[in-house]
Protein backbone atom coordinates (compact mmCIF):
# COMPACT_ATOMS: atom_id res chain seq x y z
CA UNK A 1 0.00 0.00 0.00
CA UNK A 2 1.18 3.21 -1.12
CA UNK A 3 1.74 6.11 1.16
CA UNK A 4 1.34 9.64 0.45
CA UNK A 5 4.49 11.93 1.53
CA UNK A 6 1.90 14.23 3.32
CA UNK A 7 0.36 11.21 5.22
CA UNK A 8 4.30 10.46 5.78
CA UNK A 9 4.79 14.01 7.38
CA UNK A 10 1.84 13.52 9.46
CA UNK A 11 3.14 10.04 11.02
CA UNK A 12 7.04 10.86 11.82
CA UNK A 13 8.43 13.32 13.25
CA UNK A 14 10.96 15.53 11.45
CA UNK A 15 14.23 13.38 12.16
CA UNK A 16 11.90 10.14 10.59
CA UNK A 17 10.85 12.43 8.27
CA UNK A 18 14.31 12.83 6.51
CA UNK A 19 15.18 9.48 7.03
CA UNK A 20 12.06 8.14 5.17
CA UNK A 21 12.87 10.83 2.42
CA UNK A 22 16.32 9.81 1.70
CA UNK A 23 14.73 5.69 1.01
CA UNK A 24 12.63 7.00 -1.53
CA UNK A 25 14.15 6.69 -5.24
CA UNK A 26 15.39 9.79 -6.21
CA UNK A 27 17.22 11.00 -3.17
CA UNK A 28 18.17 7.09 -2.78
CA UNK A 29 19.65 6.73 -6.06
CA UNK A 30 22.40 9.33 -5.02
CA UNK A 31 23.03 8.07 -1.65
CA UNK A 32 26.89 6.86 -1.17
CA UNK A 33 27.40 3.10 -1.47
CA UNK A 34 29.10 3.66 2.29
CA UNK A 35 26.23 5.33 3.41
CA UNK A 36 23.70 2.67 2.87
CA UNK A 37 23.91 0.40 6.03
CA UNK A 38 24.41 3.60 8.25
CA UNK A 39 21.23 4.78 6.46
CA UNK A 40 19.64 1.03 7.18
CA UNK A 41 21.23 1.16 11.01
CA UNK A 42 19.06 4.58 11.45
CA UNK A 43 15.86 3.53 9.60
CA UNK A 44 16.02 -0.03 12.01
CA UNK A 45 16.55 1.68 15.37
CA UNK A 46 13.30 4.40 14.62
CA UNK A 47 11.58 1.31 13.11
CA UNK A 48 12.10 -1.14 16.36
CA UNK A 49 11.18 2.04 18.57
CA UNK A 50 8.01 2.53 17.40
CA UNK A 51 7.42 -1.21 17.03
CA UNK A 52 8.08 -1.48 21.14
CA UNK A 53 5.83 1.60 21.56
CA UNK A 54 2.59 0.33 19.56
CA UNK A 55 3.28 -3.25 21.38
CA UNK A 56 3.13 -1.20 24.69
CA UNK A 57 -0.12 0.95 23.50
CA UNK A 58 -1.65 -2.33 22.58
CA UNK A 59 -0.84 -4.25 25.97
CA UNK A 60 -2.34 -0.74 27.46
CA UNK A 61 -6.00 -0.86 25.79
CA UNK A 62 -6.16 -4.32 26.34
CA UNK A 63 -5.65 -3.14 29.85
CA UNK A 64 -2.28 -5.93 30.91
CA UNK A 65 -0.20 -2.69 31.49
CA UNK A 66 0.13 0.62 33.00
CA UNK A 67 0.06 3.17 31.53
CA UNK A 68 3.26 4.98 30.60
CA UNK A 69 2.31 8.32 30.75
CA UNK A 70 -0.30 10.44 31.99
CA UNK A 71 -3.27 8.87 30.19
CA UNK A 72 -3.62 5.45 29.04
CA UNK A 73 -2.92 4.82 25.16
CA UNK A 74 -6.70 4.55 24.08
CA UNK A 75 -5.86 3.79 19.91
CA UNK A 76 -2.51 2.62 18.72
CA UNK A 77 -3.13 2.44 14.86
CA UNK A 78 -1.01 5.55 14.67
CA UNK A 79 2.25 4.26 16.37
CA UNK A 80 1.28 0.98 14.18
CA UNK A 81 1.34 2.81 10.95
CA UNK A 82 4.56 4.73 11.85
CA UNK A 83 6.38 1.51 12.15
CA UNK A 84 5.50 0.16 8.94
CA UNK A 85 6.29 3.10 7.20
CA UNK A 86 9.83 2.78 8.99
CA UNK A 87 9.81 -1.20 7.95
CA UNK A 88 9.14 -0.10 4.30
CA UNK A 89 11.77 2.21 4.03
CA UNK A 90 14.34 -0.17 5.66
CA UNK A 91 13.02 -2.60 3.19
CA UNK A 92 13.52 -0.11 0.31
CA UNK A 93 17.35 0.56 1.38
CA UNK A 94 18.17 -2.83 1.83
CA UNK A 95 17.19 -4.01 -1.36
CA UNK A 96 18.70 -0.95 -2.83
CA UNK A 97 21.98 -2.01 -0.95
CA UNK A 98 21.83 -5.36 -1.85
CA UNK A 99 21.15 -4.95 -5.77
CA UNK A 100 24.28 -2.37 -5.61
CA UNK A 101 26.48 -5.17 -3.57
CA UNK A 102 25.45 -8.02 -6.17
CA UNK A 103 26.25 -5.27 -8.70
CA UNK A 104 29.57 -5.24 -7.85
CA UNK A 105 30.28 -8.31 -6.61
CA UNK A 106 28.94 -9.30 -10.91
CA UNK A 107 31.71 -6.64 -11.83
CA UNK A 108 34.63 -7.69 -9.31
CA UNK A 109 33.93 -11.83 -11.11
CA UNK A 110 33.80 -10.65 -14.83
CA UNK A 111 37.12 -7.89 -14.37
CA UNK A 112 38.71 -11.64 -13.22
CA UNK A 113 37.08 -13.02 -15.63
CA UNK A 114 38.63 -10.74 -17.89
CA UNK A 115 42.31 -10.70 -16.76
CA UNK A 116 42.49 -14.90 -16.42
CA UNK A 117 41.41 -15.14 -20.16
CA UNK A 118 43.69 -12.24 -20.96
CA UNK A 119 46.63 -14.20 -19.26
CA UNK A 120 45.79 -17.49 -20.67
CA UNK A 121 46.21 -15.89 -24.11
CA UNK A 122 49.28 -14.37 -23.19
CA UNK A 123 50.44 -17.77 -22.19
CA UNK A 124 50.53 -18.86 -26.00
CA UNK A 125 49.62 -22.42 -27.15
CA UNK A 126 49.64 -24.79 -24.26
CA UNK A 127 50.37 -28.08 -27.72
CA UNK A 128 53.64 -26.07 -28.28
CA UNK A 129 56.10 -27.89 -26.49
CA UNK A 130 53.96 -31.26 -26.65
CA UNK A 131 56.01 -34.10 -29.46
CA UNK A 132 53.73 -34.63 -32.70
CA UNK A 133 52.61 -38.24 -31.78
CA UNK A 134 51.64 -40.19 -28.65
CA UNK A 135 54.51 -42.31 -28.54
CA UNK A 136 56.70 -42.21 -26.38
CA UNK A 137 60.70 -42.33 -26.94
CA UNK A 138 61.77 -45.42 -24.58
CA UNK A 139 58.28 -46.66 -23.85
CA UNK A 140 56.55 -47.84 -20.82
CA UNK A 141 59.19 -49.10 -17.84
CA UNK A 142 57.83 -51.41 -15.21
CA UNK A 143 57.82 -50.41 -11.72
CA UNK A 144 58.06 -53.22 -9.11
CA UNK A 145 55.75 -53.00 -6.32
CA UNK A 146 57.99 -54.34 -2.95
CA UNK A 147 55.05 -54.67 -1.02
CA UNK A 148 53.57 -57.85 -3.13
CA UNK A 149 54.84 -60.71 -2.00
CA UNK A 150 56.47 -63.04 -4.62
CA UNK A 151 54.11 -64.60 -7.61
CA UNK A 152 52.11 -67.19 -6.04
CA UNK A 153 52.74 -66.73 -2.78
CA UNK A 154 49.37 -66.02 -1.76
CA UNK A 155 47.79 -67.83 -3.71
CA UNK A 156 49.45 -71.03 -2.37
CA UNK A 157 49.07 -70.01 1.53
CA UNK A 158 45.55 -69.99 0.58
CA UNK A 159 45.16 -73.27 -0.70
CA UNK A 160 47.13 -74.80 2.38
CA UNK A 161 44.44 -73.69 4.16
CA UNK A 162 41.61 -75.10 2.47
CA UNK A 163 43.06 -78.35 2.17
CA UNK A 164 43.49 -78.49 6.08
CA UNK A 165 39.69 -77.43 6.34
CA UNK A 166 38.73 -79.62 4.19
CA UNK A 167 40.39 -82.88 5.66
CA UNK A 168 43.46 -83.24 3.09
CA UNK A 169 44.03 -83.42 0.22
CA UNK A 170 41.68 -85.34 -2.97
Amino acid sequence: MSVSRRREQRLLDAGETELVKRSHHPELDREDAKALPELIRLLRERRDRARDVSRRQRREVRGKAAPSGSSPASDNSGTREKAALLAAAVKRVSKEHERRRTADARGRTVSGARRALALKRAAGDPSANRPASRTAHEGMNPVPNERNPPSGAVNQEGQEIAMRRGGGPR
